[in-house]
């Protein structure tokens, strides 16, 4: 346990960072899915504490996921209540459990690199597209609605504030600030909410027109004093243990999460400056126990984040004890400091979030996908064109099925290597055509032809000694070839080198 604790310098800091990105995505969240905003905060808590404890997975934080709000917002419609959607992320965190110790978390290795890397822009995008508007102080409305009539009630407080916070992250990481130990320190996303406050402050002092209004802070419930957490948590109805929809809701839940995991610890995993890998069944088990314990205590289903994740790595986080000072924060957050936090300008946590946004989207990473060729390229903007079109999961897939189509295009073109030369005195041509590490039965029509476009009067030697594998279909296509009339009729002579003789 030392080796967490020795990192604490840097872990802490960043936990501060992810502190203040989660804290209003919790809320925001909750807000989308319908149901009351301690739900989001508990999802917060208990994916920074519970599976952060559990996960192995240095980097990833894990909380509600924006990619799991229509699926909330159609099971509690679904089902009648948010009580019965509850059991069903219950039984979702049971599920994935299974799935841990089942050791099905190999899956996320299947994922092309370009389409996590897709799916890392697409988020970008979608954090610019939703954050901005909270940077023009007409946050819940969405970017492309903005006209003539939303900007006439803009509140130049609010596009004050979250401009100048955007400038000064900038600022933050020039080497004018960096080269100060002081102010090194301290992580620029901190250094923009604390200037946000002030500012908002000298804005309700000093020029009353340029004041912040209640919705354009952040806001976190406050506990009277005549209620407790068990007054206001909301529990499980396990009447609905037969209810057939239940379950239906709860495998729905339990694969969507567990995709949006593995892919998430994947993208964490590219992040982080020291490569280390997640054990992904065992990230599975702590997302499990993760979304058991959420359901159970009122919250939304949980997964990691890539959101939260990133900023953890930019923020300088070394170990998961991150992701559990976040969680610890967020408690100290909801007990002690709601009116503290309460005071923070949403432009001020929007500027954050869209400087996150345009790092995960930089046009550096849509250079770089070119430069590596069509097949690496057009998986990574199909999906994010199909995320921003459709929704995570069904981007995700439009992603993998473009990406599949180069990978079977790949095999189809290359089972061999094909080489010819001139055989002295005869004038025949000589040609060697050696095998590739696999033949599939994808190469099948692709070998079948260049076998039967052999020139007349050729001397063929099919060399399988590199080959690993060959697959029936293609070794059946070999052998038939030196049987067939068409090689007799064209007097082609075939030898055969290292290849397997064809069992029937």
């Amino acid at each position: 346990m030392k080796k967490y604790f020795q990192h604490a310098k840097h872990d802490f800091p960043a936990s501060v960072v992810v502190f203040l990105v989660a804290l209003p995505l919790c809320l925001g969240i909750a807000l989308a899915s319908g149901v009351p905003l301690l739900s989001g905060l508990i999802s917060g808590i208990v994916g920074g504490i519970v599976v952060g404890i559990l996960s192995k997975s240095p980097l990833s934080v894990s909380g509600p996921a924006a990619g799991l709000v229509v699926i909330v917002l159609n099971a509690q419609e679904t089902l009648g209540s948010l009580e019965g959607f509850l059991l069903a992320v219950l039984i979702a965190g049971f599920i994935q459990l299974v799935l841990g110790f089942a050791k099905a978390g190999v899956i996320g290795l299947y994922f092309p690199t370009s389409v996590i890397k897709g799916m890392l822009a697409a988020i970008g995008i979608i954090l610019i597209m939703k954050q901005l508007p909270y940077m023009f102080g007409v946050g819940g409305v969405k970017l492309f609605e903005i006209n003539g009539d939303v900007l006439a009630g803009l509140n130049p407080g609010s596009l004050i504030i979250g401009v100048a916070s955007l400038g000064l992250l900038l600022l933050w990481r020039t080497s004018a600030i960096q080269n100060i130990a002081a102010l090194k320190a301290i992580p620029g996303a901190v250094a923009a909410v604390v200037f946000g406050v002030g500012l908002s402050f000298l804005f309700k002092a000093f020029v009353p027109g340029l004041a912040l209004i209640d919705s354009q802070l952040v806001s976190i419930p406050i506990l009277s004093n005549s209620e407790s957490l068990s007054d206001i948590v909301i529990t499980p109805d396990f009447s609905m243990i037969t209810n057939v929809e239940v379950y239906i809701t709860a495998v729905t839940l339990a694969i969507v999460a567990s995709l949006e995991t593995l892919l998430s610890v994947e993208a964490v995993d590219k992040l982080d400056p020291l490569k280390r890998r997640t054990p992904t069944n065992a990230e599975l088990k702590a997302q499990g126990v993760g979304n058991m314990v959420c359901g159970m205590i009122g919250g939304l289903p949980i997964t990691a984040v890539i959101v939260r994740s990133s900023t953890n790595v930019d923020a300088g986080a070394k170990t998961k004890m991150s992701a559990i000072y976040h969680g610890i924060l967020l408690v100290l957050a909801v007990a002690f400091f709601p009116v503290a936090m309460n005071t923070i300008p949403l432009a001020s946590l929007a500027a954050i979030l869209v400087l996150i946004g345009y790092k995960l989207a930089r046009p550096a990473l849509w250079q770089e996908q070119y430069r590596t060729g069509r097949a690496q390229f057009v998986p990574f903007a199909t999906t994010i064109i199909a995320i921003l079109v459709t929704d995570l999961l069904i981007g995700i897939i439009i992603g993998m099925v473009v990406g599949a189509f180069y990978i079977l295009r790949a095999n189809y073109k290359v089972p061999y290597f094909y080489h010819t030369e001139k055989e002295d005195g005869t004038g025949k041509e000589h040609i060697n055509i050696r095998l590739s590490e696999h033949v599939s039965f994808l190469n099948k029509a692709r070998l079948q032809l260049a076998l039967e476009e052999l020139p007349a009067e050729s001397k063929v030697v099919l060399d399988g000694t590199y080959a690993k594998e060959i697959d029936h279909d293609a070794l059946e296509v070999i052998h038939d070839f030196k049987d067939s009339t068409t090689r007799e009729k064209k007097n082609i002579e075939v030898t055969f080198k290292n290849i397997p003789e064809l069992v029937n």
